[in-house]
């Protein structure tokens, strides 16, 4: 895996796993989200946002996260991995408003400087509202987007619940040890 794409309806984690997994490869996360937001919840426009994004998946290195259509032929051909974190429509929520009560209780700053509001999260702009919008369609349209016949370069890893990531990572963990472990390990104790 060295260019990564990790999808997933809102709250699903995506970004979780995605440091996780680029702590492990060694490869920087591209948050579209970040390129996507200006400061006050502005959108940015659509050709600055495609010129932002062709620029940061340049190097031969990244996991990028985000289901941004208009980005798709940007990202996708160049990929070598997609990450679909399927899991279901009550965990998606429970966790997107555990995060969402948090950031707004905590004033994390996210974004370009944008924070989380009581006002926002019970507005008709509300992240809760935008996963209850989606979460049908994306289940719906994940599938041929991931089955190898429109990105015949990618494989697939669909992940359908918290137990599968965790293995994942782990597995993935496993398979490239630190420089320091692997001597330890060749080493077991002190020579006498």
């Amino acid at each position: 895996m060295q260019r990564v794409i990790v999808i997933g309806v809102t709250g699903s984690g995506k970004s979780t796993l995605a440091h996780r997994l680029g702590a492990l490869i060694e490869a920087p996360v591209v948050e579209l989200d970040d390129l996507h937001w200006l400061l006050g919840w502005q959108k940015r426009n659509v050709a600055e946002f495609r010129a932002l994004t062709a620029a940061a998946t340049e190097t031969d290195r990244w996991i990028v996260v985000g289901n941004y259509g208009q980005l798709r032929d940007l990202i996708w051909p160049r990929a070598d991995t997609v990450v679909w974190l399927d899991y279901g429509f009550w965990r998606c929520l429970r966790q997107l408003l555990s995060r969402c009560v948090r950031r707004v209780v905590d004033q994390q700053v996210i974004c370009n400087g944008n924070r989380e509001s009581w006002r926002q999260l019970l507005s008709r702009d509300s992240i809760v509202l935008w996963l209850l919008r989606t979460y049908r369609r994306r289940r719906r349209d994940y599938p041929a987007l991931v089955d190898g016949r429109l990105y015949p370069n990618l494989c697939a890893i669909r992940l359908r619940h918290p137990r599968q990531a965790a293995q994942f990572l782990a597995a993935h963990r496993q398979a490239t040890p630190a420089p320091e472990t692997t001597a330890r390990t060749a080493s077991p104790g002190p020579s006498p």
